[in-house]
């Protein structure tokens, strides 16, 4: 069976518009999955932690065949592949990969919160996520668009 999955990329490390740009390669690469599009680059300050470099994001819609949760493992090896480190909260990385939607599923485990726990209140996920789907019902929160234009003073701006 195909699902539809959302996949929010995020880097401020080594080249950030480098890395975005081989995940989406490396996604599009994974079993049983291929990239349907992705959104344009956006340059967001970073969040929380304020004393690293700004950020560049974007969305990857695609098809895949896999289970979420095995699509999230995945998703984290590609991760740990380019080097992620965990050392706290909101630090610098070189690739943070988030799975934000799964067919509209919602999903609560140890491992994965379906859809993104905060990803309706996130101009870098909602601005790029509103370029691909702009009328995708997030579940329980609205649609993309309608949250979108409520995240416009965050300072995302086209890469």
């Amino acid at each position: 069976m195909l699902h539809r999955a959302y996949i929010a990329l995020g880097s401020n490390l080594q080249d950030p518009a480098e890395q975005i740009r081989l995940a989406l390669t490396e996604i599009a690469g994974l079993p049983q999955t291929s990239l349907v599009r992705a959104s344009s680059l956006y340059r967001t300050a970073p969040i929380g932690y304020d004393n690293q470099p700004d950020f560049i994001n974007a969305v990857a819609e695609i098809d895949t065949e896999l289970p979420a949760l095995k699509l999230l493992q995945l998703l984290l090896h590609l991760e740990t592949s380019h080097g992620r480190e965990r050392p706290f909260p909101n630090a610098p990385r070189v690739l943070d990969l988030d799975l934000l939607l799964y067919d509209g599923e919602t999903m609560q485990t140890p491992e994965l919160t379906l859809p993104h726990p905060r990803m309706h209140l996130r101009g870098f996920v909602l601005l790029p996520l509103t370029e691909l789907a702009p009328r995708l019902e997030i579940p329980g929160q609205g649609m993309a668009c309608d949250l979108a234009a409520l995240c416009l003073g965050q300072g995302v701006l086209l890469a």
